[in-house]
């Protein structure tokens, strides 16, 4: 019985120490934000959630664990799976504020669930998953990136912007250097499509980005309406 149950603790130190490693190997995260009106303006087009079209504002498209060297974890803890009542007290804020874009139209559970399993479980010996989401929920209030835009005179109108300028103005707002990514419109015209900065492994603070993606943009890009 001694060694049955001797036996049964190591496993289950074993399984924790698992989870642990796996989930606190990260360096920073990125806090990623997308502009729904270049989702929607592509050949892939989009799709409204169930609650209907979103404001016009930047959304979150996730929190995602991160090393230094630009790589990162995924899928770190299969047994930790997403669980809507564990949310259910910020489920209005994220539909607001985190909403699906993708086809066809839904309630963002699965989107949620994506993310958190992809991503969130990599930080969960420091975020749970209530914390996760509310950590980024935070963070978007804390860097409203539309009223920086708008305050540069750099608006969500159809027009084209310096692609410098629009790090410079985000960076003079938040104080931090952010990575922009672009995609197409159906016509092949790069616009602004998310917006990258780099934030702690507490999932509070922002930093300056140790690494930043890869990727191209052109020098004026479209920033275009929703």
């Amino acid at each position: 019985m001694k060694h049955n149950l001797s036996f049964l603790i190591k496993v289950l130190a074993l399984q924790c120490l698992a989870v642990l490693c796996a989930s606190q190997g990260f360096d920073f995260f990125y806090f990623v934000q997308q502009w729904p009106g270049s989702y929607c303006d592509s050949k892939q087009g989009c799709c409204y959630p169930r609650t209907g079209k979103p404001a016009s504002d930047f959304s979150i498209h996730g929190l995602w664990p991160n090393y230094d060297d630009g790589s990162y974890p995924s899928n770190c803890d299969p047994e930790a799976q997403f669980n809507p009542s564990q949310i259910s007290d910020l489920t209005s804020r994220m539909q607001k504020d985190w909403p699906s874009l993708s086809c066809p139209s839904s309630d963002g559970l699965s989107f949620w669930s994506h993310e958190w399993e992809k991503h969130g479980t990599c930080s969960e010996s420091i975020l749970d998953q209530h914390d996760y989401f509310a950590s980024a929920l935070l963070l978007k209030r804390q860097s409203n990136l539309l009223q920086i835009l708008k305050n540069a005179g750099i608006q969500p109108n159809g027009q084209y912007y310096s692609l410098e300028g629009i790090k410079a103005a985000i960076r003079g707002g938040i104080g931090y250097t952010p990575y922009i990514e672009c995609n197409v419109d159906p016509s092949g015209n790069s616009q602004l499509y998310q917006i990258y900065v780099c934030v702690d492994t507490s999932g509070s603070n922002l930093i300056e980005c140790p690494v930043l993606p890869r990727g191209k943009c052109g020098s004026r890009i479209e920033f275009p309406s929703f």
